[in-house]
């Protein structure tokens, strides 16, 4: 069995038909990531908390599958224990220390970019995909991201964060704004 993920002609309909809903998400969503943007810092202290929350309630959820299913199973028992309470303790240091959090995530994030963008880099003229001169465009540009985040941590730690979370509203929300007028001059 297969699941195809796609837009298709019976979707147009429904989609048409709520053009409004999604110009009106849009705009908030382009709203609330340039507020980001412009409050940076805040947006990454609020990130991390909600980031912290969330591994924190996996830790809670992971301790309770713990002692349900794996009580009494041995070594499995010791494995799923320690990492319950490992997301335990990193979700509480990053609720209650959200600017230590930041600063060890935008390490994380810094050196995760700069791999993806060496690989990238590396990789897009070797496969040749059609159009692989943007492939490669894009890992040379997130190469130069991680470099930038490196050298100017811990400095950057508590803007990057909110201020790639802006961003990527933005993004989605002109995504949404352009989708929602799209379909609205196909209904004329």
């Amino acid at each position: 069995m297969s699941i195809i993920l796609g837009f298709s002609n019976q979707h147009l309909p429904a989609f048409n038909n709520n053009w409004r809903r999604f110009l009106a998400s849009g705009i908030t969503l382009i709203i609330l990531g340039a507020l980001a943007i412009s409050a940076a810092t805040f947006a990454t202290l609020v990130s991390v908390v909600v980031l912290g929350f969330l591994v924190f309630l996996g830790g809670i959820i992971m301790m309770a599958d713990t002692f349900t299913f794996w009580r009494r199973k041995g070594s499995g028992f010791f494995l799923h224990l320690f990492f319950s309470l490992l997301y335990l303790a990193v979700g509480a240091t990053l609720v209650i220390n959200p600017v230590q959090g930041s600063i060890s995530l935008t390490l994380l994030l810094g050196i995760f970019y700069i791999v993806v963008g060496a690989f990238r880099t590396a990789l897009a003229p070797t496969l040749r995909t059609p159009q692989w001169g943007w492939a490669w465009f894009n890992g040379l540009i997130t190469l130069l991201l991680g470099i930038l985040i490196i050298t100017s941590w811990p400095g950057s730690s508590l803007f990057i964060i909110g201020l790639f979370v802006g961003i990527d509203l933005v993004f989605c929300g002109l995504a949404y704004v352009m989708a929602a007028l799209s379909a609205r001059r196909s209904m004329a």
